[in-house]
């Protein structure tokens, strides 16, 4: 399913513990790491898709977590050409156009496994401080990971989380005009959504 602007629907999961920390996965067979995300099907809601890819790709059920909160409309982000299947039948894809959920972790780490779907997304993955992944996902995904990660900044301090500061190298991937920034400008924070990092 693509847009008529090329942009394929998605959804974004950012899975945090209490402390604010954030799971980070490995992908399989490759040596990249990311947050765990996927399309969406023609007659699923976003929130219907984040269930279905949490399950798919942590193992994690409804129960195992607590919704705390979506980013407003979409965010998106281009493919870097190499990515982008030309000569196909159908629309091109470009890009995803994505909305990120932030879900709070109430069961227990136990339960996270790879193997409910015979094609695992990720074979390996740990905690790290909030803002940590802006800094280490591939080059092309920066930005949208800025982006995301500062409206969900203030749902995770809501709870309780130790979010620090975003640090400048975040900073730069979501300001316009960046390698990483994107097609998409950023919108003017909030008053009162300053976010910080886990000191863990």
């Amino acid at each position: 399913m693509i847009d008529p602007d090329g942009y394929r629907p998605n959804v974004g999961i950012v899975l945090m513990r209490a402390d604010g920390q954030v799971f980070w996965a490995r992908r399989v067979r490759r040596d990249g790491w990311q947050f765990p995300q996927g399309g969406m099907r023609s007659d699923e809601t976003p929130t219907e898709a984040m269930y279905r890819e949490l399950h798919e790709e942590t193992g994690l059920l409804p129960e195992h977590v607590e919704l705390l909160g979506a980013t407003p409309g979409w965010l998106r982000y281009r493919l870097p050409g190499r990515a982008v299947r030309r000569g196909g039948e159908g629309p091109v894809c470009i890009g995803q156009k994505q909305v990120w959920f932030l879900l709070r972790l109430v069961g227990d780490e136990a339960a996270v496994r790879f193997d409910a779907t015979e094609t695992p997304e990720f074979d390996h993955w740990r905690w790290v401080d909030f803002w940590y992944p802006v800094e280490h996902v591939v080059t092309f995904k920066r930005g949208v990971y800025a982006r995301a990660l500062r409206h969900l900044a203030p749902l995770a301090e809501g709870v309780g989380a130790s979010v620090r500061d975003m640090p400048a190298a975040a900073q730069e991937a979501w300001l316009p005009g960046s390698a990483a920034a994107g097609q998409e400008r950023p919108r003017r924070r909030p008053r009162g959504t300053r976010g910080r990092r886990s000191s863990g």
